[in-house]
């Protein structure tokens, strides 16, 4: 038992004497507690076992033996996180949620899920791969690989960061694990048999392999008693053999070229390029070297006055820092990796020169003393800042360092490391110097990894796939192909078919807490007339403060220019022409870079973009037109134009008239904090003229009409991202709250059969915000047109209420676990300060959420959901789309 004060917490290890299954448990007053299971899981090849593995066990086990009592939970539960990942070397299982009856419910599926899953065939071909006909209904068609893995990998690897990740880990840890891809390569996955996914599983699902982490003010007795009966009892130890060997380490260094897809958004497409110099570090279970290492790696590459970021960004060779910068801390070996992308391919020497001279320049001249300060303050500041998913964080945090062996409560000492720290440094001042010369200069392991990209990558892939496919088709027999469709039918069928949840543990409506506290605001007018909203919060000493400032006053025309105005002004010395040109080379790299993964919310976006007066804002700020604009400016010659409007903006934004701000801090320090603000304000300009004596939050655009657009981004992924968007009602309206439930019964039992169980996609589903749009989405999608009938099919069977009471209570359960999410003390009363939520509505709101019907739910979808009632907006990300093509209704972009 060690108590850690400075995160306010009491950790507890402990072994279990039968299976030598190890646990920790983390005491905190916090009632938002976590759960989570970790195996270790080791592969030795790419077909994806370990994450096709994750994916199935997840599909109904012994005492909960109907299909996906994961995804079944969501709605029976009030969880504040349910998930499951897999990573390189383990794979992880948690959960979190405020409510003790909830914890048990959960727990119960979770162990079940993980110690005695069903492994059903069917499931394995749902969630893995299978051979299907196109149109699995007709045996006509041509038979191709389906499964959610095989499509959410494909999805995946249409990343370029991510696939140069996976390429540095895989050739700078060549000799176990490492080399291959856990989550699995769309080329290997088709080789992965039913019987191998079951054996892999016995080996490594085992207590004896196992890691059990339980966090929060629970009593821990109630855990260890539940998990002991519940899964514990059931085994013996085993010997796991799952350890990872030491690699071998090089005498000298190894260079790799690799190739990947063309980036249509890239500013300059002659420079396309990726390079990086990776080191092998030391093993992570040395906890104090570990900290060093990854504090020495925010001092090389952190912030604009890093030396790399001087050498390498400040060039001008390329757009970004490469992949996987910096530290990286998550194999059993520690790496450092640096370099850039966006970059000509004859630069790479140059990039290799640069980086091998600024390791030098560092090993003679060291670091600024108050930059190594800033960032210790910075560890201490995190350690006061208190967040909601602090479980969650933690469970993350130390799971690669225990999963070898490591202990997880040297790792919680933080202040400890601190300490010792700043004591090396103090008897030794070229303590940092030593450890560059150490793992960087003298270091022969090191990888030299290049990409580039070529034309027709996606097309070899494409073709690659074909081959596979052919090969695994010409193998079958005719009567294997009998029932390779006959198959296809019976996966269907069972998708289709009603299931029986009675099985699985639930949560009522009625466990639910009828109001809510209300939090205590004050307000006050600081500098004479600037609305400042106080809350008092035990927030560790912490003071929060934010202040918004209006865009009313700001002409049209620098509207777009704002998200480069916001990332200038937290920048000192952006206003420098050099220092401006890396930002926004970065900047165009990080939004292009993050298309596959966002590829749904900038559909979305662009869907609702003719919708409502701020949907056009939101398109300008955070769409695709924003992705647009910075591209083009990253291709400009001459920078000084736009570098020109910012200035200019600054006068509208940074005024004392258009702003209101808020305060969080404990009571105490509240009087010194109204101080500050009241010095703040006085310092930052105001107009001349007289106030206007009103302020309102919510602009009328009396002349504002929606209509409807349809748009489709043509992009070289080979999957789709679809968006279609419903003007509704807003958050104070009667309907609202109907409507909330709906897209969550939508999601829960109609679109995730229809958009991910049969259609193949990654994700799909249904929101609403908060100002009344109402979102249907796919993500990872092969389809695209035939989604949006599954969205008309989705308000049918709305319309025509096919709904059973459960399902409604189910579909409650899921809101009000998004309405009662905890809030950090350092974000409480920001609804009200960011949204005008003021708590009265909040509770108005939740009275009507208890009291939504099935008649109210017909209602809605009737009134607003069916064909040709309201405006909508329609979008698709992805490839080339004969139907779209022929149609003159959609804008192409």
């Amino acid at each position: 038992v060690t108590a850690v004060p400075e995160l306010f917490l009491t950790a507890v290890k402990l072994s279990h004497e039968n299976t030598g299954a190890k646990y920790l448990h983390v005491a905190r007053e916090d009632s938002n507690n976590l759960f989570s299971v970790q195996f270790r899981t080791t592969p030795l090849d790419s077909t994806g076992v370990p994450h096709i593995l994750e994916h199935t066990v997840l599909c109904g086990s012994q005492k909960y033996p109907c299909r996906d009592p994961f995804f079944k939970m969501l709605n029976r539960s009030l969880s504040t996180f349910m998930n499951a990942f897999t990573a390189s070397d383990y794979t992880l299982y948690p959960f979190s949620t405020q409510n003790p009856k909830d914890f048990q419910n959960l727990l119960s599926v979770y162990l079940d899920a993980a110690f005695f899953p069903c492994l059903r065939q069917l499931d394995f071909w749902q969630e893995g791969w299978r051979l299907e006909h196109e149109n699995p209904t007709d045996p006509q068609t041509p038979l191709v690989f389906k499964g959610i893995v095989f499509n959410e990998m494909k999805g995946a690897f249409t990343d370029n960061e991510r696939l140069f990740s996976q390429h540095l880990q895989n050739k700078l840890l060549p000799d176990h694990t490492y080399a291959v891809i856990s989550g699995g390569d769309p080329l290997s996955i088709p080789d992965l048999t039913w019987e191998q996914l079951k054996q892999f599983h016995a080996t490594h699902y085992h207590p004896s392999n196992a890691r059990f982490f339980t966090y929060g003010n629970f009593p821990l007795e109630q855990h260890l008693k539940q998990i002991h009966e519940e899964a514990l009892t059931k085994f013996h130890r085993i010997e796991p053999n799952t350890a990872i060997p030491v690699q071998d380490l090089w005498d000298k260094p190894r260079e790799h070229h690799m190739k990947c897809g063309s980036d249509s958004f890239a500013a300059d497409p002659t420079k396309q390029t990726t390079i990086s110099v990776s080191f092998l570090l030391t093993d992570i279970t040395d906890t104090f070297e570990t900290f060093t290492l990854n504090l020495l790696s925010s001092l090389l590459v952190g912030g604009p006055n890093s030396p790399f970021y001087k050498a390498l960004l400040e060039a001008n060779l390329g757009t970004d820092f490469s992949p996987d910068v910096g530290f990286n801390g998550c194999t059993r070996e520690a790496y450092f990796s640096v370099g850039l992308q966006g970059i000509a391919e004859k630069d790479i020497e140059t990039v290799k020169q640069i980086t091998a001279r600024t390791i030098d320049e560092v090993i003679e001249k060291g670091f600024e003393e108050e930059r190594i300060e800033a960032l210790l303050h910075k560890i201490e500041i995190q350690m006061k800042h208190q967040s909601t998913s602090f479980g969650l964080a933690l469970s993350s945090y130390i799971a690669s360092c225990w999963n070898h062996e490591g202990d997880p409560v040297e790792l919680l000492k933080i202040a400890d490391k601190v300490t010792q720290f700043r004591q090396h440094l103090k008897e030794n001042p070229t303590f940092l110097q030593e450890k560059v010369k150490q793992y960087f200069k003298d270091n022969p392991h090191r990888l030299i990894l290049s990409m580039s990209p070529d034309e027709s990558y996606y097309e070899k892939q494409a073709k690659l796939e074909a081959e596979k496919l052919k090969h695994k088709v010409n193998a079958l027999s005719e009567e294997e192909k009998k029932q390779t469709y006959e198959k296809g039918l019976e996966l269907i069928a069972l998708q289709s078919k009603p299931q029986d949840t009675s099985c699985l543990p639930a949560l009522k409506v009625s466990d639910i807490e009828p109001t809510i506290p209300f939090t205590e605001l004050e307000m006050a007018l600081a500098a004479d007339e600037i609305p400042v909203q106080y809350c008092a919060q035990p927030t560790n000493g912490m003071v929060y403060f934010r202040a918004v400032s209006s865009l009313n006053t700001l002409p049209e025309e620098l509207k777009p220019y704002v998200p480069l105005f916001c990332s200038v002004i937290t920048n000192p010395h952006f206003e420098e022409e050099e220092h401006f040109r890396v930002l926004v080379k970065m900047t165009a790299q990080e939004l292009s870079n993050g298309i596959p993964d966002s590829g749904h919310l900038y559909a979305s976006v662009r869907a609702s973009k003719t919708l409502t007066p701020a949907g056009e804002l939101q398109e300008m700020f955070n769409g695709m037109d924003q992705v647009k604009l910075i591209k083009r400016i990253a291709e400009m010659s001459d920078i000084k134009p736009v570098l020109r409007k910012l200035p200019r903006i600054k006068k509208y934004l940074l005024n004392s008239d258009n702003m209101r701000c808020s305060v969080n801090a404990t009571p105490q320090q509240m009087s010194q904090a109204s101080k500050e603000v009241e010095n703040f304000l006085k310092g930052i300009a105001r107009s001349k003229k007289e106030r206007k004596s009103v302020r309102p939050h919510v602009i009328e655009e009396p002349t504002f009409k929606p209509c409807q657009m349809k748009t489709h981004f043509l992009l070289p992924f080979p999957v789709n991202y679809v968006g279609e968007c419903i003007r509704t009602v807003p958050y104070t309206a009667p309907d609202y709250a109907s409507l909330r439930i709906l897209a969550r019964l939508m999601t829960a039992k109609f679109l995730h059969r229809e958009i991910r169980e049969k259609g193949g996609a990654y994700g799909g589903g249904a929101t609403l915000s908060h100002s009344g749009i109402f979102t249907f989405y796919s993500y990872r999608d092969p389809n695209s047109i035939s989604t949006f009938s599954t969205f008309e099919k989705a308000a049918e069977w709305a319309q025509s209420g096919e709904f059973a009471p459960q399902d409604i209570e189910e579909a409650k359960l899921a809101v009000f676990a998004a309405v009662d999410a905890p809030v950090a003390p350092s974000d409480k009363g920001m609804n009200h300060f960011l949204n005008g939520i003021s708590d009265e509505m909040k509770q108005r709101h939740r009275e009507q959420l208890f009291a939504v019907s099935s008649d109210h739910l017909i209602d809605v979808a009737n009134k607003y959901l069916a064909g040709g009632k309201s405006t909508r907006g329609l979008a698709v990300l992805g490839p080339e789309n004969p139907h779209i093509a022929k149609d003159p209704s959609w804008v192409k972009r």
